[in-house]
């Protein structure tokens, strides 16, 4: 793998690592999982997990605003964990990242493999290549062409790695591997996917990941991305509806929300609302999906991130889109220690999936 201009040993797009953490940093909260191998051929043990809040506005798009409080934020996960790991893997959300897939003569030497790389990553990359850290991995021979190579080339400024860097080493901690959102997310969805009927082979499923702020649409056919769209709807809006109608602070709604102390009214008045605009946004997005791709149909949808929980949200999603739909748990089919509280996991599990990727580039052969 090549690494341009990486101060230390970083990874976009795959990693064998020691013994570590996996670190997924959202708008909301700092979630990390720890995961070892089970003695059964490749199973899992889930040994622990911890989500800290983050103080409003400490990341916004993706950018972290507040360096000392994502970090404090993250020594208290860490914690609070009861590991001795330190080493930790994380990831850039997909806005941050460029990739673009290249063609290239196969059969070069590996320095003219990487010097070609960089070449062709100017064409793409609207930075100097002095400013970004860059990555490429050979995917295979061209579809179309034994004689060329295809590449995926991926790219990111220095800043969005390095102010990550920064936070897990002010919280004592070492970034060993820093990988892309959604490809944390696909290595955590096959975990799902074999829990779906006949392991949704051929089958499109689509990913909804439903966080504070966006909620990212993600179709897989045979657990590879076909397709990817935000849109502007998640939980800060619920929190923002919570406060205008029972004259919360945005501290005193988001306690609420989380701890379910609400009036009688909040179900038909705030909730029913918020998850009807939710379920029309879902269907939106598929509508999007159907007309800009060769597809004209989903199999399966699954629900994750903070929203997907909320109740008789999976219901209603099914309803409205005649779809068979699921709530997120990479977990389901792991062993648990006696770390983890399988009631509470029930309700955390659905946004753990980009830290349970992450989690597991620790045991990434690639």
């Amino acid at each position: 793998m090549l690494k341009v201009n990486f101060d230390i040993p970083l990874d976009f797009l795959s990693a064998s690592a020691p013994p570590l953490i996996g670190v997924d940093i959202s708008s909301s909260s700092i979630k990390m999982v720890e995961l070892s191998k089970s003695p059964k051929k490749d199973g899992y043990i889930f040994e622990r997990y911890a989500i800290e809040l983050l103080p409003k506005d400490a990341i916004t798009d993706g950018n972290i605003n507040n360096l000392d409080a994502v970090s404090e934020s993250m020594q208290r996960a860490w914690k609070r964990m009861g590991t001795r790991i330190r080493n930790v893997s994380m990831a850039l959300p997909a806005a941050a990242v460029i990739t673009k897939k290249i063609l290239l003569p196969a059969g070069m030497r590996e320095e003219d493999l990487e010097f070609q790389v960089e070449s062709e990553a100017n064409q793409y990359i609207p930075f100097a290549l002095e400013e970004v850290n860059l990555d490429f991995q050979v995917i295979g021979p061209a579809p179309d062409n034994p004689e060329e190579l295809e590449v995926l080339l991926a790219a990111s400024r220095k800043a969005n790695v390095d102010d990550r860097v920064a936070a897990a080493q002010l919280a004592g901690l070492k970034t060993v591997v820093m990988d892309v959102e959604p490809y944390a997310a696909e290595m955590a969805f096959e975990q799902i996917r074999i829990q779906l009927p006949d392991g949704a082979v051929d089958k499109c499923v689509a990913l909804i990941d439903i966080g504070a702020s966006v909620m990212n649409v993600n179709v897989l056919h045979n657990g590879q991305s076909v397709y990817s769209r935000d849109q502007q709807v998640g939980g800060n809006q619920l929190s923002e509806q919570i406060q205008t109608a029972f004259g919360l602070s945005a501290d005193e709604a988001e306690s609420a929300k989380r701890s379910g102390r609400l009036p009688d009214n909040y179900e038909s008045d705030v909730l029913s609302p918020f998850r009807e605009n939710v379920v029309a946004e879902i269907a939106r997005a598929l509508q999007f999906f159907f007309t800009s791709t060769q597809y004209h149909e989903v199999d399966f949808i699954v629900l994750a991130g903070g929203c997907a929980t909320l109740p008789g949200l999976d219901d209603a999603v099914a309803t409205r889109t005649q779809v068979s739909t699921m709530v997120a748990n990479p977990f389901s089919l792991m062993k648990l220690s006696s770390h983890i509280k399988p009631r509470q996991l029930q309700t955390d599990a659905p946004s753990l999936i980009i830290a349970c990727g992450l989690a597991m580039r620790r045991f990434d052969p690639s």
